[in-house]
């Protein structure tokens, strides 16, 4: 235990130094700049609004609330792939930073006429649903899917579902709480996209923490309806922080007719060790080794795909977030997902190749994909750590110590697939 925390602790220490974001960042810039990227999308979410341009914060809304906001991404000459580029300043310059061209609080009716419009004129009619993980604030949430949007260069309608999390470190108890609380809404959600007639198929996007939400979320549904709704037919869980015994009674209470789901995990993720240390639990899913006893031939029975991503080495101290920042992993599973192959077709698996593409190239790794999620921007994108430095302090001893019908989106009771 005292190694795990003393990892952490420089981890978060080597962050601490960095500067803090100023406020309003999500308030759009009237100015333009040439090349840029444009990244429209329908937010859906449980938390409370606040005032200002920040649009949501972290307490839990009594009613789901929902939003339209377009990001705009500085020219590919102007950026590495994988990376959030946060301003420094308010207006942000598009030039050179990630800046919003609108972000309005819209209407539930507007939310829907939003989607409905948007579905119609997609190739494919592809719908993608993003559930970010732990200690990410509204506009990482924001910024970070439309990054893996434009990287991926996916043709699908982006869908951002946020849950209200604190954006702190230490406030690892509220969200996982909030998590719990936001599942009833995000099971509306899936179903009002999987009875929409308009949508062919559903992609679900989730790291960390969030993979505990989705789980939750598909379980209700399939024992609510008897199965989840075969519009939803991928699933992707990153790094996720959740106990294996309980993945297990999720799975299968989703019976045998499920969507096709990929783990993606990591036996050196120290954000999952203390997890594991705090919940006491013998596993948390995304440090299993696949190659093990009773995982391999569990797994493989049920034909769940598992990607180890343990060898691969990164700039991320936590190991939490393999994900973030390949230019070529980006393309290469977002280009096959959304062909609707799987990640273990053909005489080599996806696995290997990642391993491949960067073993020794001294590099940071990771993947930002259509159907894969990016670290959380708060371990790996610099700007948005300014709650660590004042809680590095008390880190240490707080581990120790806790050693919808078309008609709703997400407040109606979920209707039955059709």
């Amino acid at each position: 235990m005292l190694a795990i925390r003393s990892a952490l602790l420089i981890a978060c220490l080597a962050l601490a130094g960095c500067g803090g974001r100023p406020p309003g960042i999500l308030i759009p810039v009237a100015v333009s700049a040439e090349n840029t990227s444009k990244v429209n999308m329908i937010v859906a979410t449980t938390r409370a609004p606040v005032k200002g341009g920040d649009l949501y914060g972290g307490d839990r809304a009594r009613e789901p609330g929902f939003a339209e906001i377009t990001v705009s991404i500085p020219p590919d000459a102007s950026r590495t792939i994988g990376e959030v580029q946060w301003p420094q300043r308010v207006p942000g310059n598009p030039a050179t930073d990630f800046v919003t061209t609108s972000a309005d609080v819209v209407t539930q009716k507007q939310a829907e006429t939003w989607f409905n419009r948007q579905i119609r004129k997609t190739p494919g009619r592809r719908a993608l649903v993003f559930i970010h993980g732990y200690n990410s604030r509204f506009e990482d949430a924001v910024f970070r899917f439309a990054q893996i949007v434009h990287d991926s260069r996916a043709e699908v309608v982006p869908i951002l579902f946020t849950w209200p999390s604190r954006g702190s470190l230490l406030a690892y108890g509220y969200d996982r709480e909030s998590a719990s609380y936001s599942r009833d809404a995000l099971e509306n959600l899936l179903t009002f996209l999987a009875t929409d007639p308009n949508v062919s198929e559903i992609s679900i996007l989730a790291h960390s923490m969030g993979n505990w939400v989705t789980m939750e979320a598909l379980r209700q549904m399939a024992i609510r309806n008897k199965r989840v709704h075969p519009k939803i037919r991928t699933v992707m869980l990153a790094a996720p922080d959740v106990d294996v015994d309980i993945f297990r009674t999720q799975i299968a209470d989703m019976g045998k007719t499920r969507p096709n789901f990929t783990i993606f995990v990591s036996q050196d993720d120290r954000a999952l060790q203390v997890s594991q240390r705090v919940w006491g639990s013998k596993a948390r899913l995304g440090q299993i080794d696949p190659a093990l006893e009773p995982y391999r031939s569990e797994f493989e029975a049920q034909k769940i795909t598992l990607i180890d991503l343990t060898k691969l080495r990164t700039g991320d101290n936590l190991n939490h977030g393999k994900f973030a920042e390949s230019p070529e992993v980006v393309q290469m599973i977002g280009t096959r997902l959304i062909a609707g192959q799987t990640l273990t077709d053909g005489r080599e698996g996806v696995g290997d190749r990642i391993i491949q593409v960067t073993t020794g190239a001294a590099q940071t790794i990771g993947t930002a994909a259509g159907v894969v999620i990016s670290a959380p921007v708060a371990v790996v994108d610099p700007s948005s750590r300014e709650n660590f430095g004042a809680q590095v302090e008390n880190l240490g001893s707080t581990v120790s110590h806790t050693a919808t019908s078309t008609g709703s989106l997400l407040t109606q009771p979920p209707v039955s697939p059709q």
